[in-house]
């Protein structure tokens, strides 16, 4: 059994992978709209990404016997003024993530929960790496500015690191 505070922030958690998921799907939809199908997929393919990890927040508190409360899902913006905007708002908001992130990481060690506390760390290296990439990302397309070809080269190269 976990302490109640834990449940519910575990719960709180699992509601903001489902909106990261949304966030990233409404990006897709997004690229598609102004045919850039090579971002379009990589943000269809992460969206895919923050559902799985909304899943494994769902499972652990099922294989714990705690309840999964799931929570009202806030709709993510639809519009960016471009890709730099886009990818801005990507590394904002993974740098968010990680701040939550850590912040279950303190309440596991708070409740000395050693077993949400082991759970988490996987989420601890993720959100490295998430950073890593839209930092990755988002320095590309501030390479690539104002020259359309530049960022049609880097779509196509957003459709291949997803396939």
């Amino acid at each position: 059994m976990i302490d109640e505070e834990m449940v519910n922030a575990l719960n709180k958690q699992l509601n903001a992978e489902l909106y990261s998921g949304y966030l990233y799907l409404s990006m897709a939809t997004y690229f598609e709209s102004i045919d850039l199908p090579g971002f379009a997929s990589w943000n269809k393919d992460h969206a895919h990404e923050e559902f799985t990890h909304a899943m494994k927040f769902y499972d652990y508190l099922v294989s714990r016997g705690e309840q999964v409360i799931l929570g009202e899902i806030e709709a993510p913006p639809t519009e960016w003024e471009g890709a730099l905007a886009v990818y801005d708002h990507i590394l904002k908001h993974e740098q968010l993530v990680t701040g939550l992130i850590n912040k279950l990481v303190d309440l596991a060690i708070s409740k000395k929960d050693h077993a949400t506390n082991n759970f988490l760390q996987w989420f601890i290296s993720e959100q490295v790496e998430e950073e890593e990439t839209a930092n990755g990302i988002l320095q590309k397309v501030k390479l690539a500015g104002e020259d359309s070809r530049a960022l049609l080269f880097l779509d196509n190269e957003m459709g291949s690191a997803t396939e």
